[in-house]
């Protein structure tokens, strides 16, 4: 009777200490969400520098881009003058370039996605995902680690079943911040394609943005491309003009 008393007692404790945890347990799609909206906006304008660290050396392009919602954006390039006056217009499932130099418009599509954007570890396919995480993808906490000195969440992300140009993630958001740090992206044969790992982060009102991350192609040479951003506004007016193919000249 006293040892089934025993063994009933560490049993509950056992019961106990398995609720606590499970109550304590981080909601993965809850984090995701919150990483989600601490970049989202219904408008925004960036002004942001690519620096493409290739194989044959390194180059900067500048550029000015204006978002809105998910599914509209348009860029015009800045600098250097030979690539200024590109510009790219997105329509929801289109992708348009213009380039000065031949005054022709070209709707990018199929296997031309996946071509470089101005020599850059980014693809047209990148810059076409939607840019909310949790609507292409499920997660599950892979576990914690630190990242630079961040405590983080690590997030396992499946494709929900969408076209997606990377079929798993593994991220990094910081606990704190709700940042995503660092990032790897993987083929459905488990292969790594890319990674992404934030180098800086600010407060700009009241959220924290990364403006300085290194995209890096697993799968070339050279030594990724670092992604500065300028300046940043949010839910910013922008006039419906610009998300037209008349833009575009």
């Amino acid at each position: 009777m006293r040892y089934r008393v025993v063994f009933l007692l560490v049993f509950f404790i056992f019961l106990a200490a398995a609720a606590a945890a499970l109550a304590q347990a981080p909601d993965a799609e809850a984090i995701l969400r919150r990483a989600d909206e601490n970049m989202g906006s219904d408008n925004k304008i960036t002004t942001s520098e690519m620096r493409i660290h290739g194989r044959r050396g390194s180059r900067s392009v500048r550029s000015k881009s204006w978002i809105r919602g998910r599914t509209q954006s348009f860029t015009e390039y800045l600098d250097p003058p030979r690539e200024k006056g590109t510009k790219m217009l997105k329509l929801d499932e289109q992708l348009w370039t213009y380039t000065p130099s031949s005054d022709r418009t070209i709707l990018i599509s199929g296997h031309m996605l996946r071509q470089s954007v101005m020599g850059s570890d980014l693809s047209y396919e990148d810059m076409m995902e939607d840019p909310r995480l949790e609507v292409l993808y499920t997660a599950a906490v892979g576990g914690e680690e630190e990242y630079e000195g961040r405590p983080c969440w690590v997030l396992d992300l499946t494709s929900r079943g969408e076209v997606t140009a990377y079929f798993t993630r593994k991220i990094w958001v910081d606990k704190e911040r709700f940042v995503v740090l660092k990032e790897n992206r993987y083929a459905k044969s488990g292969k790594l394609l890319k990674t992404t790992e934030v180098r800086n982060v600010e407060r700009l009102g009241n959220r924290w943005v990364p403006t300085r991350i290194i995209f890096k192609d697993a799968l070339r040479e050279g030594l990724g491309t670092e992604f500065v951003l300028e300046s940043i506004e949010f839910n910013a007016a922008i006039p419906d003009h610009v998300f037209s193919k008349a833009s575009l000249r």
